[in-house]
């Protein structure tokens, strides 16, 4: 599988490995995961971990593994989204407790939204947010996207209240230009 690598300033995108899942599960295993379905234990955070490497497979894309250039370490994921009956092509993203406060989120999503522009010809992003996450409200709002209103996932996650935050191809070229 020819999968791309995306660089920043200071963080690699790539496809996640097994060596990112440990730094994963710890992640998901604190309370604060919780505004995106967690905590869950080791054994539910592997099911997980395995979505991404799977939508690569069959979808070609999915959400990147981000690591930090200077350490090595895995940070979070962030990138193209879309599981079946999703409300839209997502960039999401998700950032170890560590990691936070950094720049790390804004920065590879602009990589991300750039890469599912370019790469994947979506005219269309959305971030799929909790309305209680004002961290990553203020990521999506960085980003230059708006709150649309509340979206609906699918089973099982449908008893999960999310806003759907976005922005068309035109509106990121316009707010693109503050990251340059």
């Amino acid at each position: 599988m020819d999968t791309p690598v995306l660089e920043t300033e200071r963080l690699l995108l790539r496809v996640p490995r097994i060596e990112d899942f440990d730094r994963y599960a710890e992640f998901f295993a604190h309370e604060s995961s919780r505004i995106i379905g967690g905590p869950h234990a080791r054994g539910d955070a592997w099911r997980r971990f395995l979505q991404m490497p799977g939508a690569w497979l069959l979808q070609g894309f999915a959400m990147f593994s981000v690591v930090e250039k200077a350490s090595g370490l895995w940070v979070g994921q962030a990138g193209p989204w879309r599981p079946d009956g999703w409300p839209g092509t997502e960039v999401g993203y998700a950032f170890h407790q560590d990691a936070r406060g950094k720049g790390y989120c804004t920065e590879a999503c602009v990589a991300s939204m750039d890469w599912a522009f370019d790469a994947l010809g979506w005219d269309d992003v959305i971030h799929c947010i909790s309305p209680e996450n004002a961290a990553s409200q203020a990521v999506a709002q960085r980003l230059g996207s708006r709150n649309r209103g509340p979206g609906k996932l699918p089973p099982p996650l449908d008893a999960h209240a999310i806003d759907l935050w976005g922005q068309t191809r035109g509106e990121w070229r316009v707010h693109r230009e503050r990251f340059a």
